[in-house]
């Protein structure tokens, strides 16, 4: 069994750019075919017979995003190959995942019923709507906040209901009157502590262009969730906001690939309207890259239509293989601001459009940029000059926070 290193960073463990290239009992190679839609169970039975740091490997898992993932994969190997104390772990720690998508689920539907009497339509993004469109069950992915997208128009009496409901606006009324757009809309219960986060189409900034609001409520789907009709998005539109949601983090955690991966897997899309949207809002790249990562990285199955479609960018296949390296890391080794620029230039692609594309995201203000100014007293100009230098000093030198 290979001895735990503690006070060696996690990076020094996990210096290959490819999967493949680790030794079966590894604990990156070991966490791959856990997170692989269709994993190999006699091969990792083989392989954990051969022990592992069964501690970094969760505290693999736990960076990555995969810890439910992880769990269900080695319960199902016994105590013979799992050591006793791990079981144990895996059990304690998948049960108070379990425990607060359990509540958070309540609250899901607490709210869409209050949206309902309101006469605001909400749609749920990500979170259980996500973990049941890819593993069929709403507590197996890693999610502690709710996400939901309302419109822009709706907001005021989205945020008078999340008040009267005991929530305390992370953004100020005042900022939200004055239409100054945050990553998103937090609320964070004053009780219970658990977050709402709100997103409409100002919010959506890595986009590369405007998201779609009234066409994605047009074109709604529903997700049963405990017996429950969960308003959400089409399976073309959910496939395109991952893919969306995983280059604006860079890919750094395997979660984002393991949820592209089991959607491809599991859900019957209509390919003509997953690329139409993609070309509608220039993300052809983004999803490209997603659709690489998935099959490179955790072996989802592509028709030939759509292998073809994604190895006909070759900037996309150098982007895979940029993330791959940086991958196993899990976000502890970020890379740092100009090459994070180059990056979301090369994802948007074209070379006008990605100059604008890091311009907007280097100028469009957060609330991180303008909270402290009370969310409405500066000018936004004076906002976006400060956003750059705020970001240099977020991502400059070794690119760490």
């Amino acid at each position: 069994m290979l001895s735990p290193a503690r006070s060696i960073p996690l990076e020094t463990h996990l210096s290959s750019a490819n999967p493949s290239e680790f030794p079966a009992n590894v604990p990156w190679a070991l966490l791959v075919e856990c997170a692989r839609p269709t994993p190999d169970l006699l091969g990792l039975h083989e392989r954990l017979r051969g022990g592992a740091d069964w501690h970094l490997l969760l505290e693999l898992a736990e960076q990555h995003g995969v810890f439910g993932l992880l769990a269900l994969r080695l319960l199902d190997c016994g105590e013979g190959i799992v050591p006793r104390e791990i079981s144990e772990e895996l059990k304690e720690r998948h049960r108070a995942q379990v425990m607060t998508t359990l509540r958070l689920n309540a609250e899901m539907f607490r709210l869409l019923d209050g949206f309902g009497v309101l006469g605001v339509e909400a749609l749920v993004i990500k979170g259980p709507v996500l973990s049941m469109r890819c593993y069929g069950d709403p507590g197996l992915r890693n999610y502690g906040d709710l996400d939901l997208i309302a419109r822009d128009n709706d907001l005021l009496r989205v945020t008078e209901m999340m008040m009267g409901l005991g929530y305390e606006p992370r953004v100020p009324v005042i900022a939200i009157h004055a239409k100054k757009a945050p990553g998103e809309y937090a609320f964070l219960h004053s009780r219970t502590k658990l977050r709402i986060e709100f997103h409409t189409e100002v919010t959506f900034r890595y986009h590369p262009r405007p998201l779609p609001v009234a066409r994605l409520f047009e074109q709604k789907a529903r997700v049963i969730i405990d017996a429950h009709e969960i308003p959400a998005l089409s399976p073309e539109e959910e496939l395109l906001l991952i893919c969306i949601h995983g280059a604006k983090h860079l890919w750094d955690r395997l979660s984002y690939i393991a949820d592209v991966a089991a959607f491809v897997s599991r859900q019957k899309l209509d390919w003509g309207r997953v690329k139409t949207a993609a070309v509608e809002i220039d993300a052809e790249r983004m999803l490209r890259t997603a659709l690489r990562l998935a099959a490179d990285v955790l072996g989802a199955p592509l028709s030939g239509e759509i292998e073809a479609y994604v190895q006909a960018d070759p900037v996309a296949e150098r982007l895979t293989g940029q993330i791959m390296r940086w991958l196993p890391a899990g976000g502890s080794a970020q890379p740092g601001i100009f090459e994070r620029a180059m990056f979301r230039m090369r994802m948007r692609g074209g070379m006008l459009s990605s100059a604008a594309y890091l311009l907007r995201l280097s100028l469009s203000p957060t609330e991180e940029d303008w909270a402290d100014s009370g969310g409405s007293k500066r000018p936004r100009f004076w906002d976006a000059l400060r956003r750059p230098f705020r970001l240099a000093r977020k991502y400059g030198r070794d690119g760490k926070s």
